[in-house]
């Protein structure tokens, strides 16, 4: 078998593109296990690339897959794409770019929000192969103290607002007798502000007691956290809400009206008695 020149060239053009080939195939590694990170914090999304072949002639996506159009951030062709990023990512996401030549292509996420939390995806293209990863982040915040505030008489007992802010994922919301027994309330109110955080409020009425003293908590068992405020209102509150009592006030001033009635017409009679006996 005869193996002439161009016969050389053609198995060697084969060899070295083959040999190209393989040295693009790469692995994209990092976390398996979710990441928590509470709001307010910076956060690293790690991603790199096995082997740490360099990733600065190729095409590294963030996105995140609770969005319709999920971009978090582009680096394609040695610069920073920012067209369809999404607005809420806007300054605040960068990569170690010095690090891209030994296939670090990890991702900075700083001041993070509610929005933040979701899948991520890790997807790197080269000319001839691409990998991605998968990252789930949890995004935990721990709400303000609740603030309890007085609404007055309601419905034969006293009307009491609870209201909490600042929380991720949402809580829940509960009011407590002394004796830590749930109380029956109205339907809680929730809130999610544009940065993702709940405010959650509820009212409940509540009837006099031997303490007068009642909770309000906002507890999230996800993060295993909770506040809680107590407030104790003073038997005076509750004069005019009790049903006897005010049954009692209503006929004394029955009562008084009447006696008052009665003086009023005795000294009109007597008055007229006395202008009759005048003339």
């Amino acid at each position: 078998m005869e193996t002439g020149p161009d016969s050389l060239f053609v198995t060697l053009l084969f060899l070295l593109h083959s040999s190209h080939s393989e040295s693009e195939k790469f692995e994209v590694l990092g976390p398996t296990d979710p990441i928590v990170v509470v709001a307010g914090d910076d956060i690293i999304l790690p991603c790199y690339l096995k082997p740490n072949i360099s990733a600065e002639d190729m095409t590294v996506d963030w996105l995140n897959l609770d969005f319709l159009d999920g971009r978090v951030y582009r680096y394609q062709n040695r610069k920073i794409i920012q067209d369809n990023q999404i607005t809420s990512y806007t300054g605040r996401t960068s990569l170690f770019e010095e690090e891209l030549w030994r296939g670090n292509t990890s991702l900075k996420l700083t001041r993070v929000q509610g929005t933040d939390e979701g899948l991520y995806k890790c997807f790197i293209k080269a000319k001839s192969w691409d990998h991605d990863l998968i990252i789930q982040v949890l995004v935990k915040a721990v709400g303000s103290k609740p603030v309890v505030s007085i609404e007055g008489h309601r419905e034969g007992g006293m009307g009491l607002l609870c209201e909490s802010e600042g929380w991720h994922p949402q809580p829940e919301l509960v009011w407590l007798d002394s004796k830590g027994v749930h109380l029956s309330a109205g339907p809680p109110e929730t809130h999610r502000d544009f940065k993702g955080f709940y405010t959650v409020k509820q009212h409940v009425i509540v009837q006099e007691t031997d303490t007068n003293r009642f909770t309000c908590r906002v507890q999230q068992s996800l993060i295993n956290e909770k506040m809680e405020t107590e407030v104790h209102l003073p038997s005076e509150l509750f004069d005019y809400t009790t049903p006897w009592k005010r049954t009692s006030i209503v006929l004394c001033c029955l009562g008084a009206i009447t006696m008052i009635g009665f003086s009023l017409a005795i000294c009109c009679i007597h008055n007229k008695k006395g202008n009759v006996d005048m003339i």
